[in-house]
Formats: structure tokens, C-alpha cells, sequence
């Protein structure tokens, strides 16, 4: 067996060049299940249902409890968890897997200690349930309020990311949603180790362990039969490549909240304050190449181009970034490769950026319209004037202000920890944390009350 000790070396993991940003596992990857999928689905699915009736019943302090607890396990199960990744890691180095979906899948005890410590601050959150958003009282003496509720049944359908079995869970719990977790068959082993100790937990709670499900099955028979769930799952989110997005929205009944690939984009303007530029650059693009928050895309004003351009290739050099550039770009670094069409909408998930010069603000908001994915966009600026403008043009779930694209994040910008990144306009938009997780029931008090005034009708 792999030791722990060889996890925590593995997780650290070279980032090769690649050109595409491709999913780990398709979703439409692998052979059926066979006939019996759909049926063990549903019985999975139905078993949570019935636990998120018991959940709606359950307190804040429960709840509380209960994720505190999930996160003492996980610490004191560190090895089981770091041993069961050590095999998806060899396993997915066998088949060839990129270093994208490698940084993605590893786990060491650094990572696990964080994703414990994030169940914990989520324990301390205020309970999203039960909350009045607004009301008021009618004329006719009629009470009225809007009280936040669970959705329900969310169902995860993501790739090689452990990281998201841990913190999907630990958000629905504490917004009293049962969960299932169909995770891709790179991380298999992972994600059963970590849904085992936190069911394990729940078992001491007063909480359903069937709160915390495991979707059966690793090909897409089991994907498909999640999909046509509707009625037993209330909500599905898929997170990671393009395509399992695109496949999900396009073919589940059940209603989805789309989150979306991350081409982002670094506008440095000609009022930006150049070293602010070349360390949100940096930090936007080397910090993590592998997640959706990295910036993809560097535009550069054209009066700064000269100053800016030499310092910032030769910085992403220093870090292995290899740059696709336009002609002008090309013109300050020999080692620029030609950009192509295709590399100007590319979420590369890699240490590799696409670049060009642009006349104007107004020419970067059009390259951003017509590349970008909605996800994150960034303004380099000490104008006020170009903030405003840039701010109130961006259709996208994330703005940053002179400030890095990886601070599209959940954790970062005070939610604990999140499901996603939303890119849609309905229910939820951009890093989902607790509040997206519930929906709203209106709550109507009266006194015998009936339309057109009469109380009660007469003896």
C-alpha cells in the first residue's frame, strides 16, 4: 500500500505545457453501467430525499455539531484519506493524465487540514435557515414573510476534485440539503474514503447519515440516470470542463445551475500603476494554473505596451508561462508563440497565457464580450473613470478592481467556503456559498382570513 508519506510528496505536482484545458473525464467517457444503474441511482437518491426531510426538521445547533465533528474525523483520518488518493494519483499517472487534473486530484495533509479547518468556520456561520428575508403586514391585516428554506436534494456532478466531495457536503449540510456526490472516476477511491469518514460522523449525530450520499456507478449510465431524477433531486450543479457543463445543462431534467469555465481575463489600462499590474498578473496566472479563477488572458493597453510588455514576459518566463501572443506582443520576446482564434477562448488550466495589445478600454471590453466565459474579469486602472466604465460593461459573475482573479473565491471574499462559481443570472451568481443554497417559501399568517374581506363566513 501507498503510505501517506508518499501522498504528501506526490501532491506537489510539475506543470507541464499543455494546449487544451480538456475535462479529466468527459461526460459522455465509458461504457453503461448495464441495466441495473438507474435503479441503484434512484435508490441512492431516494434515500437522501427522505434524509432531507429529516433535515428540514433539524436545528441550527445540530447541524452545527455535526459539522464539527465531520471535521475532527477528517483530522483524525488523515491517512486512510492521503493513501486512497495516493492510488487515484498513481492510477491517473499510469493513464497519462495532465498535470491540470493531477494538481487538481492531490491531496496532502496541508490540503486536508485546510479543507477540516473550512467545515469548522462553517460550523460557527449563522444558520442560513429559517431566516425572514422581507414581508410586512396588508391592509387587510394579513401577515407576510418571506422565510429562507433548504432546496433540498442538490446533486454534484464534477471531476477530479476531492476538495469538492468535502466542501459540497459540508454546505449542504449546514443548509439542511441532503447531497449526492457523483464525482469522476479519476478521484474514485478519494472521494469514497472522504464520503465513508463523514458519513461516519453523521452516524454519531442526530443528523440522517443519508444526508451525505455517494452516487454509484463511475461511466456515464450513472450520470444519465442522475440527470432524469426530477422530482426526487431538486438541483443539480456541475463543476469542471466545458463539456460536462455544456452536457449537463443541455440533457438533465432536473434544473441545473450552471457554473462556468474560467476565461479570464487582465485588462491593464493606460492609467495602471505598472508594478500593481506585473504582481496581479503574476499572482492571477502562477499562483494555481489548474483552477478556473487563473487569469487566461493578459490585455494590455498600447500606451503601456513598451513599458510593461518586456517586464511581464520576462516575469511569466521566470514561472514557465508560455505566452500566445498577437503580432505586437511577439514583437518584445522571441519566445511568444502566435496566438490563434481558437487560443484567444481557451481556459488553458495550464501555465499558459494568451496575449495582446489593445487601442482602448473599449477594445478590451469587445475582446472580453466576445471571448469570455463570464466567470472573472480584471481592471488594472488609478482612473476612476475607466473603473466606473469597465465595471458597469462587464457581464460577468466577478469583477476585480486592481486586484488578482483568484480572488473569485468563496473563502476569500467572506462566504467560508463555496459550491461553485455560478455564471447564470437566475437564483444564484457567481462564488455560491449557504445563501445560494436556499430558496425562499412566503409564509402567509391570518385570522380565518379570506379574499374579499369577509373573516369568517356567518353561523
Amino acid at each position: 500500500m501507498t503510505t501517506a508519506r508518499t501522498a504528501d510528496a506526490a501532491a506537489t505536482v510539475p506543470a507541464a505545457p499543455r494546449r487544451t484545458g480538456e475535462a479529466d473525464e468527459p461526460i459522455g467517457a465509458g461504457e453503461p453501467d448495464g441495466t441495473g444503474a438507474a435503479g441503484a441511482v434512484r435508490a441512492v437518491a431516494e434515500n437522501a430525499r427522505r434524509a432531507a426531510r429529516r433535515l428540514a426538521l433539524s436545528t441550527g445547533g445540530e447541524r452545527a455539531t455535526a459539522l464539527r465533528l465531520i471535521a475532527d474525523r477528517l483530522s483524525a483520518h488523515t491517512g486512510g484519506v492521503l493513501a486512497a488518493n495516493a492510488e487515484d494519483l498513481a492510477a491517473a499517472r499510469a493513464a497519462g493524465r495532465d498535470a491540470a487534473v493531477l494538481d487538481r486530484l492531490a491531496l496532502d495533509r496541508a490540503r486536508l487540514d485546510a479543507l477540516a479547518a473550512t467545515v469548522r468556520s462553517l460550523a460557527d456561520e449563522p444558520d442560513p435557515v429559517g431566516g425572514v428575508d422581507g414581508g410586512g403586514v396588508m391592509p387587510n391585516g394579513l401577515e407576510v414573510r418571506r422565510v429562507r428554506v433548504p432546496l433540498g436534494v442538490v446533486g454534484m456532478i464534477y471531476e477530479g476534485r476531492p476538495n469538492v466531495t468535502v466542501d459540497a457536503a459540508a454546505l449542504c449540510l449546514k443548509s439542511a440539503n441532503a447531497v449526492l456526490l457523483r464525482g469522476s472516476s479519476v478521484a474514485r477511491r478519494t472521494n469514497a474514503a472522504l464520503v465513508a469518514v463523514i458519513r461516519s460522523a453523521l452516524a454519531d449525530t442526530s443528523l440522517p447519515v443519508d444526508a451525505v450520499c455517494l452516487v454509484p456507478g463511475v461511466t456515464h449510465a450513472s450520470v444519465r440516470a442522475l440527470m432524469a431524477l426530477r422530482g426526487l433531486v431538486d438541483v443539480l450543479v456541475p463543476r469542471g470542463g466545458h463539456d460536462l457543463i455544456r452536457a449537463t445543462v443541455r440533457d438533465s431534467a432536473v434544473p441545473v445551475i450552471e457554473t462556468g469555465v474560467g476565461n479570464c481575463h487582465v485588462y491593464v489600462d493606460e492609467h495602471a500603476d505598472l508594478d500593481k499590474a506585473l504582481a496581479v498578473l503574476l499572482d492571477a496566472k502562477t499562483r494555481r494554473p489548474s483552477v478556473c479563477n487563473a487569469a487566461e488572458s493578459l490585455l494590455v493597453h498600447a500606451a503601456v505596451a513598451d513599458a510593461f510588455l518586456p517586464r511581464a514576459l520576462t516575469a511569466l518566463a521566470a514561472h514557465g508561462v508560455l505566452v500566445h501572443g498577437d503580432a505586437r506582443v511577439g514583437s518584445y520576446d522571441p519566445a511568444v508563440v502566435p496566438a490563434t482564434e481558437e487560443d484567444w477562448g481557451r481556459e488553458y488550466l495550464a501555465p499558459e497565457l494568451s496575449a495582446a495589445v489593445v487601442g482602448s478600454l473599449d477594445e478590451a471590453v469587445e475582446h472580453i464580450r466576445r471571448y469570455g466565459t463570464g466567470h472573472t474579469e480584471a481592471i488594472i486602472s488609478d482612473s476612476q473613470s475607466a473603473v466606473r466604465r469597465f465595471v458597469a460593461v462587464m457581464d460577468t459573475a466577478v469583477v476585480a478592481v486592481n486586484a488578482s482573479t483568484r480572488f473569485a473565491d468563496g473563502g476569500q471574499i467572506g462566504l467560508g467556503t463555496e459550491l461553485g462559481i455560478s455564471t447564470q443570472k437566475l437564483h444564484a451568481r457567481g462564488p455560491m456559498g449557504l445563501a445560494a443554497l436556499t430558496t425562499t417559501t412566503h409564509v402567509l399568517v391570518g385570522d380565518g382570513h379570506v379574499r374579499d374581506g369577509a373573516a369568517v363566513p356567518e353561523a
